[in-house]
């Protein structure tokens, strides 16, 4: 018998040497682009993760397709480089282009575990430079005039104030029912369940007193409905993420505030309990990040008090 058949049939693996290789190799890319998200939702990562991933790897198929090429071992790294500069004279910043590759890189990377590639073309792209801007953090003045500007609309105005007074996202709020809030009683302060989502932990945050006011005079005329999610429409079905982001974007025009976002809302919150004196700790554990690190990066955006640590934590 052949040593290298030998080897084959008794390493404890099947295998049909170089026919099954060959064979790996001829794979297309439209059937592996299709694995490669199904693997992403096998490892559980986020929706929004899947479904960018999904339409970047889409984007890049189509456009090697143009070129002729339909299966994987075929990609060089100047398809990768020359698809980039496609993106760049559309319009692509250097950032979307970054976040483009990172998806081409992380797809190629899966095609060579699967040995469906031997090389791996994206590993010879690099990622295009640009600054990172620091997260926008609203001013007193803004997030005043923002809440005043909202504040006819009983709805919004809770949503504004759930965001800056918690600090929780968007998708977070979004995802809120009606048994999730708990008022407080008695002097002490009430509280709000944040729902485990995809890769996020459950966790409890405090909601003050400003968050519960605004909160109960949304309820009283919320939409009656059979739905227990916390903020729903007129006609009771779910207030949506994109649905929340157009109206806060309106209010912040409306309010003559400029280039911020709903997000902004949640850097408020950690950049101003921190520069009131809570613990770093503290703040991380509420806001929900899964490193330290992501909080620390706050503090080069600030002056810390000098002293003792909070922990109580003001309202805004």
């Amino acid at each position: 018998m052949n040593v290298a058949c030998y080897v084959r049939l008794h390493n404890g693996k099947h295998d049909t040497g170089p026919y099954k290789s060959k064979h790996k190799l001829m794979k297309k890319l439209q059937e592996a682009h299709k694995e490669f998200v199904d693997h992403l939702r096998g490892r559980k990562r986020a929706s929004a993760t899947v479904l960018a991933y999904g339409k970047d790897i889409e984007q890049l198929v189509n456009f090697l397709t143009e070129l002729q090429k339909l299966h994987v071992h075929e990609v060089k790294p100047q398809d990768i480089k020359t698809f980039l500069e496609k993106l760049q004279t559309g319009g692509y910043t250097q950032k979307s282009l970054s976040r483009k590759l990172n998806s081409t890189k992380t797809f190629f990377r899966f095609l060579k575990v699967k040995e469906y590639i031997t090389d791996d073309p994206a590993s010879l792209v690099e990622h295009p430079k640009f600054e990172t801007k620091p997260p926008r953090i609203l001013t007193p003045i803004e997030y005043r005039a923002l809440r005043d500007t909202a504040r006819d609309d009983v709805r919004i105005a809770a949503i504004i104030e759930i965001l800056l007074q918690t600090g929780i996202r968007i998708g977070e709020l979004a995802n809120l029912k009606l048994d999730d809030i708990t008022f407080g009683e008695e002097g002490k302060e009430g509280n709000l369940f944040v729902r485990p989502q995809e890769n996020r932990g459950e966790r409890t945050v405090p909601l003050n007193r400003a968050a519960e006011t605004a909160l109960k005079k949304y309820i009283e005329v919320r939409a009656k409905t059979p739905n227990r999610a916390l903020f729903v429409t007129k006609t009771g079905k779910p207030l949506l993420v994109r649905n929340i982001r157009t109206a806060i974007d309106r209010y912040y025009r409306k309010a003559g505030i400029s280039g911020a976002k709903v997000n902004d809302l949640r850097h408020t919150w950690v950049a101003h309990h921190l520069s009131s004196g809570a613990s770093l700790v503290l703040i991380s554990k509420i806001a929900g990040h899964k490193r330290l690190s992501t909080t620390e990066r706050y503090l080069t955006l600030i002056q810390t008090p000098k002293g003792e640590e909070k922990l109580k934590l003001e309202q805004l």
